[in-house]
């Protein structure tokens, strides 16, 4: 059925994801598996005399700082949800977090390919059979705390299951996670890399091409640059309340306002958080009615969280 009390006055400005706490726990749980692993790794390989093992320890250890800024910014936009402080919640939050968390996927791509670049000049001896086994269990574990970290795209519309009178389908980046995101770009970014070295490492021992491991590290640094840089478009898109070329609610605002004389002159949407938008509307009426009747109008739309109507009489 269609909610239409989620703009009556007062409300709540709570815009946070449907599966906030989900999430929250499972980057948590992420966290802590990577730590583990990065201590095992870096303890072994101190005992053990592998430089392999403590340099892939500490690889880890940064992966684990940039989803602490997930985990830590899912803690602070639930706890401050209702804080009055903030006039349209805190949903934008984890935007801020993934923007911050592209940035360091970024530097880390650029480490990468310097490494990389480094190893040509100044090639190092590799343990082709002791890099591997590490790398195995590197890719192991990255794709255990990906599987954790997947988002299943499910929307459940806030205020359970709503009508829509519109034929437009919204763009699928509406409902997007930008925290849990960048979260899962930086396991998969450590995937990459892991199955990267594999390849480079097999052939390496194979053929004796040394030159195969710091020339895929440079690939895997582009690849994981892409990434970055498409997540810093999409969280920096909503940071400036950036409305994306295939995103269909400005129409559906006008096709369902837009009739019996009225005309929109004026409109403003933004993003409050994930599957949660915001809008002003203005519009002139040759039969001007109240605000509430408008905001029934718009009540089938459904992610569409917060309305403010502005109506003037149509001169003449």
């Amino acid at each position: 059925m269609i909610d239409i009390n989620r703009f009556a006055t007062p409300h709540d400005h709570v815009f946070l994801g449907d599966n906030h706490r989900r999430n929250e726990s499972r980057t948590w749980l992420v966290i802590i598996i990577t730590a583990a692993m990065m201590v095992i790794e870096i303890t072994a390989g101190s005992i053990f005399g592998s430089m392999a093992l403590v340099a892939d320890g500490w690889h880890m250890s940064t992966h684990a700082a940039a989803m602490l800024i997930t985990a830590l910014a899912y803690l602070f936009a639930r706890r401050n949800a209702r804080n009055p402080h903030f006039t349209f919640g805190t949903g934008k939050l984890g935007d801020l977090a993934g923007f911050a968390s592209a940035v360091v996927l970024a530097l880390i791509a650029l480490l990468i390919g310097w490494e990389s670049l480094l190893r040509f000049y100044n090639p190092v001896a590799i343990n082709f059979s002791q890099a591997i086994i590490v790398a195995v269990i590197g890719l192991g574990v990255n794709l255990l705390c990906a599987w954790l970290l997947r988002d299943d795209h499910s929307h459940h519309h806030h205020g359970g299951e709503h009508d829509h009178h519109h034929g437009h389908a919204h763009s699928h980046g509406s409902g997007t996670d930008n925290n849990l995101r960048a979260a899962y770009l930086h396991v998969l970014a450590d995937a990459l890399t892991s199955v990267l070295a594999i390849v480079a490492l097999v052939l390496g021992s194979l053929y004796g091409w040394n030159w195969m491991d710091p020339a895929i590290g440079i690939v895997g640094g582009l690849v994981i640059a892409r990434w970055s840089w498409g997540l810093i478009k999409d969280a920096g898109g909503v940071l400036l309340d950036y409305v994306p070329a295939g995103e269909d609610l400005p129409d559906e605002i006008r096709e369902a306002i837009e009739t019996d004389g009225d005309e929109i002159t004026d409109l403003h949407i933004w993003r409050l958080g994930p599957g949660h938008h915001g809008a002003i509307i203005a519009l002139r009426s040759t039969n001007p009615q109240a605000a509430d009747v408008y905001k029934v109008k718009l009540a089938g739309i459904h992610d569409l969280s917060h309305v403010t109507i502005e109506v003037q009489a149509a001169q003449g």
